[in-house]
């Protein structure tokens, strides 16, 4: 397998929106394929109808796209293994099932679902006894020309172990008696997972397959169904488990309790697609010869290997992320973030403010774009007033010397025509140095009175061009009220 060129595969299930377990699942085979020059697959895995959710291919293909993962055979570019789409192969499934009950590798099964509901006990547990497994031929050719529904069950021997190797957990064994006769078509003529996935990877060349840890042990059954066709078993390559923090500390299994956890969810929550797949492609590998946590996709190609891959479990950090996320946006051209700003701050603010300049002053101020909203509620409404924010040490000033500031410089900025940020400031300024104080106690207060709280994203001229002159003014106005 060493000669062949390497080919992985990602076969997600359209079930709903792609789940972060998932993303890095695609990512990581994406990128095993690319670092050694290979070819990357997409399936999708539509077999199981019932689950099915209308629209969520399309999310899949989209989540692709906008992650920057791209591959090279699938639905919309095609290739020469298709058709890609598991509902589109059901032939070829019902052949390859059929070849195995030829060999005697599988066979016809007839139990009703009310038998195979007899076997469970009381807590809805339960196997397959094996009842149909040496049923004569005459009997099953008399079942079938009668029409009995039936499945096709994958034979698994009674004795012996099944091994295989895995690239992260080594020798994997499960004793055959573990095993049950699992179906493989099922009574719609429909394919179960257990099997069809086996037939794809084959036929489509995959070298590779990468999947959670959660398959390592029902991996021995697909094992044995490529010995049972004689062909070459894949490289396994499973993924340690996504976990998830909560707020007392406690880690389990990633789910929604701990918070986002769609890639979908983290894009409407204001994170940046190349911020979070930096992220997630560090949630279980690690750089062999580097400390480096910044990565562009062309740089995570060049990277990542297996040996990097780890066997614990990864917690996945929401703060971590929102740190990422923040360094994303400050690294961000600025007409490329106000793109992604200006729309969420036209919906909040009035058009007397100045947007371009409210964005600029936020854009290395939030770990996310869904920030914006909570960053300025200071601008789209007058918040309540503590008096004890104009008291500051470090400027030596009190709420009276703030009052006498705000008194002294509402004529001087009534008067200003050109009303931008360095003018204010020229005019605050000289104000300053004319009555001899520091310039940092009129600042302050200034800032007070307009923004009405104390940690505020830009300084006092600066937030008076936001508000713009006649908002600036009146809260000045209503600052000296409260204060005399």
């Amino acid at each position: 397998m060493a000669d062949k060129l390497i080919k992985t595969r990602f076969a997600p299930s359209p079930t709903g929106f792609m789940h972060i377990g998932n993303l890095r699942t695609a990512l990581y085979s994406y990128l095993l394929a690319k670092s050694q020059e290979g070819k990357f697959i997409l399936r999708i895995e539509d077999t199981d109808q019932v689950r099915l959710v209308e629209g969520a291919t399309d999310v899949i293909l989209k989540t692709l796209e906008m992650t920057g993962i791209d591959y090279d055979e699938g639905p919309v570019v095609g290739g020469e293994n298709g058709p890609y789409i598991q509902s589109q192969r059901l032939e070829i499934y019902r052949e390859y099932a059929q070849k195995l009950v030829d060999s005697g590798h599988a066979y016809y099964c007839f139990c009703t679902p009310e038998r195979l509901e007899s076997l469970k006990d009381d807590k809805g547990i339960g196997g397959y006894d094996g009842h149909c497994r040496s049923l004569s031929k005459e009997e099953i050719e008399k079942n079938l020309a009668e029409g009995k529904p039936y499945v096709i069950r994958q034979r698994m021997p009674d004795t012996g172990t099944t091994s295989y190797f895995d690239q992260v957990y080594g020798e994997v064994s499960i004793d055959n008696s573990e095993l049950r006769d699992q179906v493989m078509m099922k009574a719609d003529g429909y394919p179960t997972y257990n099997f069809c996935h086996v037939v794809d990877d084959y036929l489509m060349g995959v070298t590779h397959v990468v999947r959670g840890n959660e398959y390592l042990t029902s991996t021995p059954k697909y094992c044995l169904l490529y010995d049972a066709f004689g062909w070459e078993r894949p490289c396994y390559v499973h993924l340690p488990l996504l976990m998830g923090k909560d707020e007392d500390g406690n880690v389990s299994k990633l789910s929604k309790r701990h918070g986002a956890v769609s890639f979908q969810d983290l894009v409407a929550d204001g994170y940046l697609p190349e911020a979070i797949v930096n992220y997630i492609a560090l949630l279980g590998w690690c750089p062999k010869d580097s400390n480096q946590e910044f990565f562009t996709m062309d740089e995570l190609k060049k990277a990542f290997s297996m040996e990097g891959l780890s066997k614990s479990p990864a917690v996945f950090d929401y703060e971590k992320l929102r740190w990422f996320n923040s360094e994303y946006i400050k690294k961000m051209p600025e007409d490329l973030y106000q793109e992604k700003a200006l729309p969420i701050l036209d919906e909040i603010c009035g058009d007397n403010v100045n947007k371009k300049k409210l964005a600029e002053l936020l854009h290395s101020r939030i770990s996310a774009f869904s920030d914006i909203k909570d960053s300025v509620a200071f601008v789209t409404s007058r918040l309540d007033m503590d008096s004890s924010l104009y008291t500051n040490k470090k400027n030596k000033t009190t709420p009276e010397s703030c009052l006498e500031v705000l008194k002294d410089c509402l004529p001087l900025l009534e008067a200003v025509s050109d009303w931008n940020n360095d003018q204010l400031f020229a005019v605050l300024k000289d104000y300053a140095a004319s009555k001899e104080k520091k310039a940092g106690a009129v600042m302050w207060a200034i800032r007070i009175a307009v923004a009405r709280q104390g940690i505020t994203p830009g300084g006092a001229t600066e937030l008076m061009e936001v508000f713009g002159k006649e908002e600036s003014l009146d809260r000045i106005r209503l600052a000296i009220s409260e204060l005399e």
